[in-house]
């Protein structure tokens, strides 16, 4: 390993080991999340055909600057695309308006974009309040967790593996799904082991289409993975896997409560028991 290399090692886990928001993780089953970033037209008309044919819903992290244009990735959405994608089932989040890395913007700059991205999700769609965030070119500095991070519910990246307990809110573990790199092998392992863990996968790309740019992927690649994580788990929204969890740890909680309470009651009724009447 080159010293490069040996330094952005170091850089990414001191930022996964600070400034964290953890979410407990306690799930019945594991969950699958697909996500789509940017987003072009063909994440929805074809991703999000092939999500609804297995009953699912996808989580669109939106740059709203981008919108009406066309750039490499193919046709960006348009205006009446996010009215489509919510009556849908799909879940609108944020990528910041003008898609800006937060590596090549002073911090202050950078939270000015982000801010201005969720506003404008706002204003087109009527959302009151839009959760979910997702870091343009998944860079990540310390800087930007802090004051990103405790802006949303979640903030997604690009680092891939499975979120475990206790989940970082502020930097959700991302796979990519890209067709030059394309390995069902390697996408079946991973649900395995999510599986025997019970913990959530998130699976993230761009455009979905016969032709796809080096982000994006083809329909049938697409599809496929989507039937393996139905097989694996239950596929859901990124919001809806963080209800998931959260109703779980709530009756986890409740239920530590109640058998706590239900061992203090037998404890009293032992004592009173024997204790002689005077």
């Amino acid at each position: 390993m080159g010293i490069r290399q040996l330094l952005g090692t170091i850089r990414r886990r001191t930022i996964a080991a600070l400034e964290r928001r953890e979410l407990p993780l306690t799930l019945d089953s594991p969950v699958i999340s697909f996500t789509f970033d940017d987003f072009p037209r063909s994440a929805l008309l074809m991703g999000g055909t092939v999500l609804k044919s297995y009953g699912a819903n996808g989580t669109y992290y939106v740059a709203m600057g981008l919108m009406n244009k066309k750039n490499d990735l193919g046709e960006q959405f348009r205006a009446e695309d996010l009215g489509a994608l919510l009556e849908a089932g799909h879940e609108l989040g944020s990528h910041s308006f003008s898609h800006v890395s937060c590596r090549s913007r002073r911090l202050q700059d950078y939270q000015a974009d982000v801010l201005q991205g969720r506003a404008a999700v706002e204003q087109v769609t009527g959302i009151l309040d839009v959760h979910h965030f997702s870091y343009p070119y998944g860079h990540v500095t310390l800087g930007a967790k802090r004051l990103i991070g405790n802006s949303f519910s979640s903030c997604r990246g690009i680092v891939p593996g499975i979120n475990e307990s206790p989940v970082d809110l502020s930097l959700l573990r991302a796979n990519s799904l890209y067709s030059q790199a394309f390995d069902l092998d390697s996408v079946d392992r991973l649900l395995k082991e999510n599986q025997r863990r019970r913990g959530w996968v998130i699976f993230y790309t761009h455009d979905v289409s016969e032709n796809p740019s080096p982000f994006g992927c083809r329909p049938g690649q697409l599809e496929k993975v989507v039937q393996l994580a139905a097989s694996r788990g239950k596929i859901r929204s990124v919001g809806q896997s963080i209800s998931t969890a959260t109703e779980s740890e709530s009756k986890a909680r409740s239920g530590d409560v109640l058998a706590t309470e239900s061992a203090g009651i037998t404890l009293r009724e032992q004592h009173e028991e024997n204790t002689p009447w005077i």
